[in-house]
């Protein structure tokens, strides 16, 4: 992991990104060069593996950049490589390996913040306190503590400088993104703004820690009847917009879980919650937690599923859930129902309100139809076995810039939708689950 600390001066800050900026420039010149010298046929075998290469290339100055400023900018962009038509492949790899790294708390720091919060520090405010961090979440670390009536707390506290910096890092993520250009593919600048201004205004969301016990709170009286599930409740006394305090579960992550040799009627049994509870979360609840990561899942000793990290979540419309269930039942008909299909993306506002059916079987549709597939396999079969899923198939750099050529505007929870069902069916794939997947919602 890297240790350093991330560069907090303004002017710091614009040299990292400038410098950035002026790689990206000399590799998209450089690509163009070699192109020309090498005279690739356009869409050719040798053409495709040089574009693939030179976004590489791109995603590794674009990655390097953002390592340093860390931050809020750096989650963005990992965001933006969940969406996998959104950036061509090659870029968007890159992005997917960043893992957010920050300089952890040490304990003077720990102590301040808690005596700026509350007025007091650990040695009152709780009968025990671990200054060394058990975890590491996503913008802050969480720490062991408990109560004097002897309750075993998590206790998330946030980095220094987060909330500050999340309009100026966005702005270099913008200014880093602007380098790359329309010959990357990218979606038009407009689309392209409209989303990274969603994703700001969600990490403002997700760094106040009052919205997360509040949405811990409304799952859990919305899952209050499902014995099965558990989420961590907090304390609103040792709560605040940079601390969050709540209850500890016991129990093992998913790595740690699977290295106890469950069973296979085990493994299908957690399978089976995570995939009715997603469906549940969009198309009764109408609200997600967006986070896919493995570990906001905690398998209990008594067999019941710990749900962690509510501080990305989501409402999903009814006019977004009605949609998108239009358009995967039309999907999954045999014939593929594309005249419902079109209705459906054109009410989800993907596609030109001018972009004939015809246009969109012929253009359109066979660039989609492989990530398309993929998706639903699930959903084909009563009984799917998640260990057989393959991961998600390589769309062409052509089908890509037809793709992104093509969308007009993008729903503000389709990101969120896409981020969370790609880490089910991640989560189910290495669970090695087998899943009744037929339900209420979905049917062909």
């Amino acid at each position: 992991m890297n240790s350093k600390a991330p560069r907090t001066g303004r002017l710091a800050r614009t040299a990292i990104a400038g410098t950035a900026v002026a790689r990206a420039g000399m590799a998209q010149l450089s690509h163009r060069l070699q192109s020309r010298g090498q005279d690739l046929a356009p869409g050719s075998e040798s053409a495709q593996l040089a574009q693939h290469a030179h976004e590489a290339q791109l995603g590794r100055i674009l990655f390097g950049a953002l390592n340093q400023l860390k931050g809020t900018a750096l989650k963005a962009a990992q965001l933006l490589s969940m969406e996998l038509d959104l950036l061509p492949e090659g870029l968007r790899l890159e992005l997917a390996k960043a893992q957010y790294q920050v300089t952890p708390l040490n304990r003077a720091l720990v102590i301040k913040l808690l005596r700026q919060e509350f007025g007091a520090g650990p040695e009152t405010l709780f009968a025990s306190f671990e200054t060394q961090a058990f975890a590491a979440a996503s913008l802050g670390q969480v720490h062991g503590a408990t109560l004097a009536d002897g309750r075993e707390l998590a206790v998330k506290l946030q980095y220094p400088g987060m909330a500050a910096s999340i309009h100026s890092d966005m702005r270099l993520l913008r200014l880093l993104l602007s380098t790359l250009g329309p010959s990357q593919a990218l979606p038009r600048a407009a689309v392209l703004d409209s989303l990274l201004n969603d994703i700001e205004a969600t990490l403002a969301e997700e760094l106040d820690y009052l919205h997360e016990a509040e949405q811990l709170h409304w799952f859990g009286e919305q899952l209050a009847a499902q014995p099965a599930l558990r989420l961590p409740q907090p304390v609103a006394a040792l709560s605040s917009r940079r601390v969050l305090t709540m209850e500890r579960l016991p129990g093992l992550h998913l790595k740690e879980w699977l290295a106890t040799g469950p069973s296979q009627a085990e493994r299908d049994r957690y399978g089976q919650l995570l995939f009715d509870l997603f469906l549940r979360s969009v198309f009764e609840l109408q609200r997600l937690q967006a986070d896919p990561h493995p570990g906001n899942s905690l398998f209990m000793p008594n067999g019941q599923l710990g749900l962690l990290d509510f501080g990305c979540t989501r409402r999903l419309s009814p006019a977004f859930c009605q949609h998108l269930r239009a358009a995967w039942c039309g999907l999954l008909r045999r014939p593929c129902d594309t005249a419902a299909l079109h209705q459906a993306y054109l009410g989800l506002g993907l596609l030109q309100p001018e972009l004939s059916h015809a246009a969109f079987c012929q253009e359109l549709l066979p660039a989609l139809q492989g990530i398309l597939d993929w998706q639903l396999r699930p959903f084909t079969q009563e009984l799917f076995d998640f260990g057989l899923h393959p991961p998600p198939p390589r769309t062409s750099a052509e089908y890509q810039r037809t793709a992104v050529g093509h969308l007009h505007t993008m729903a503000a929870e389709l990101p969120y939708f896409d981020r969370a069902y790609l880490g089910l069916l991640q989560m189910l794939r290495d669970l090695g689950a087998r899943v009744r997947t037929q339900n209420a919602w979905i049917q062909a």
